[in-house]
C-alpha cells in the first residue's frame, strides 16, 4: 500500500484531492510496469471510531491470567532460594579456606614461638645471663624442696606445717 507524503508545497490542498493523484500516478506506473493489462489500484480513507466499543470481561482470561501469574510467582520464588542456597555454599566454602589459612597461620606461630621457647629456655643461655646480672650457684641449704623433710641437724628459717586433718564420720 502506497502512503500518501505532504510538502511544501502540498500544504494547501485538501486529503482528498492528494489521494486522487497519488491514485493517478500508480495507475500510470502500473501501466507501464504491466504491459497491457492495466489493473486500477484504488486507496480509500476509512476513519474508525471506536470510542463506542466497550470490553467485555472474560472470566476464564482472567484466572487463567491469575494461574500462569502465581505459577511465574513460584518458578521466580524456586529459582531466588535456589540462588541463594548456591551463594550460602559459595560463601561457606571462602568461610571454610579463610579459616583453614587461619589455622595454618597459628600452627606456624605455635611453631615460632615453641623454638623460641626452646632457645631462651636453654640452661646454658640462663646460666650466663644469670652470672651477667650477678647472680650466683645456690649454696648448699638454701634450696628447701617442698615435698622434702626437713633435717633436724640444719637451721632453718621458717616453717610452716599444715594442720592436721580430722576424719569425722
Amino acid at each position: 500500500m502506497a502512503a500518501c507524503t505532504t510538502t511544501y508545497f502540498e500544504v494547501g490542498r485538501g486529503w482528498s484531492v492528494r489521494v486522487a493523484e497519488r491514485n493517478a500516478e500508480l495507475l500510470a506506473q502500473q501501466a507501464l510496469r504491466r504491459r497491457g493489462a492495466r489493473t486500477p489500484e484504488f486507496h480509500f480513507s476509512k476513519s474508525i471510531d471506536n470510542s463506542r466499543l466497550v470490553k467485555a470481561a472474560d472470566p476464564v482470561r482472567v484466572r487463567e491470567m491469575r494461574v500462569f501469574s502465581l505459577a511465574a510467582a513460584v518458578l521466580f520464588l524456586l529459582v531466588m532460594v535456589y540462588g541463594l542456597q548456591h551463594f550460602y555454599a559459595i560463601e561457606g566454602g571462602y568461610r571454610v579456606e579463610s579459616e583453614k589459612q587461619m589455622r595454618d597461620q597459628l600452627r606456624e606461630e605455635n611453631r615460632q614461638l615453641r623454638l623460641s621457647e626452646a632457645q631462651l629456655s636453654q640452661p646454658g643461655r640462663v646460666d650466663q645471663m644469670a652470672r651477667q646480672l650477678g647472680l650466683a650457684e645456690p649454696q648448699p641449704g638454701q634450696v628447701i624442696h617442698p615435698g622434702a623433710v626437713p633435717d633436724a641437724s640444719t637451721s632453718t628459717l621458717a616453717q610452716v606445717t599444715p594442720p592436721a586433718q580430722k576424719d569425722s564420720f
